[in-house]
C-alpha cells in the first residue's frame, strides 16, 4: 500500500469513528439511564457485543495503518500534525481500556448510576480526541510537501 492509501485510509476509519462516538455520547451512553433495572444487564452485554462489529473494523484500521505508516513512511512524525494525530490514537486507546471498559464491565453486573455517570463523562475524552484526529488527519492528507 501506498502512503496516499494508508493515510486515506486512517482518515476514513477516523471520520467514520468520530461519526459513532457522537452518537454514543450525545445519544447512547445518555439513555442507559433510562434503562430499567430488569433488562439492564441483558441489554449492556447485547450492547458489548453488537458494538464491537461496529467499532472493531475502523479502530483496527486506524492502528494497522498507523503502524504501517511508522515502517514505511517514519518521516511523517516531522508533521506536527500526524504526529499529534498519533499522539491522539494512543489517547483513545488508553481512554478505552482505562476509562470505558471497566465501567462497562461492571455496568454487566448491575445497573449502576455512578458508572453510567462515568460512561458519559469520560467519553468526552474519546469524543474530543477523535474528532481532533480528523481534523488533523484530514489536514496532513492536504499536505503535498508531507506525502514527499
Amino acid at each position: 500500500m501506498t502512503v496516499s492509501a494508508l493515510l486515506n485510509a486512517q482518515f476514513l476509519a477516523a471520520i467514520v469513528m468520530t461519526g459513532i462516538i457522537w452518537f454514543v455520547q450525545i445519544v447512547h451512553y445518555p439513555l442507559l439511564a433510562t434503562i430499567g433495572p430488569g433488562e439492564f444487564c441483558d441489554y449492556t452485554r447485547r450492547h458489548q457485543i453488537l458494538i464491537t462489529w461496529i467499532v472493531g473494523p475502523p479502530m483496527l484500521v486506524e492502528v494497522a495503518s498507523a503502524g504501517a505508516l511508522l515502517i514505511i513512511a517514519p518521516l511523517l512524525l516531522l508533521s506536527p500534525a500526524y504526529t499529534a494525530a498519533l499522539g491522539l490514537l494512543f489517547v483513545i486507546w488508553i481512554s478505552t481500556a482505562v476509562l470505558q471498559v471497566p465501567p462497562h464491565g461492571k455496568l454487566c453486573q448491575a445497573r449502576d448510576e455512578h458508572n453510567i455517570r462515568r460512561l458519559v463523562l469520560t467519553n468526552w475524552i474519546r469524543t474530543i480526541a477523535w474528532t481532533a484526529r480528523a481534523v488533523l488527519l484530514g489536514l496532513v492528507g492536504t499536505t503535498p510537501d508531507v506525502l514527499a
